[in-house]
């Protein structure tokens, strides 16, 4: 027997759909990775910086040293926490959200079949 003309239509509409979603799905994985990827680069830029000063310091002869001085130790911590930290906690966060992303798009399979 012939399957009625409105259930094909839906079926095709659901796929294309389904379709649609994967697309997004998959371009906003690329996103999140791009974003994760820029946050990543700036913190290691940050931290070749710093290793970079330190290295230029101790290289210092005494006399420069001490009228140089180095910066106090809690503008230090203010700097990891702002170039380091709270980047790094949002890398944690963006790639929680890609693991939803991933597994939302295993369940998107544009191919997958429904099952009746």
């Amino acid at each position: 027997m012939a399957k009625p003309i409105s259930t094909e239509i839906s079926h095709r509409v659901n796929q294309k759909q389904n379709a649609e979603v994967h697309s997004l799905l998959q371009n906003l994985i690329e996103k999140r990775k791009q974003e994760i990827f820029e946050i990543e680069q700036m913190v290691e830029r940050y931290e070749r910086k710093v290793r970079m000063e330190e290295q230029a310091y101790r290289k210092m002869s005494a006399l420069r040293r001490m009228l140089t001085g180095k910066k106090p130790d809690h503008h230090i911590a203010v700097e990891y926490i702002h170039y380091v930290k709270n980047p790094m906690e949002k890398v944690r966060l963006l790639r929680e959200e890609l693991e939803q992303y991933q597994e939302r798009l295993n369940g998107f399979e544009p191919n997958a079949r429904e099952k009746k």
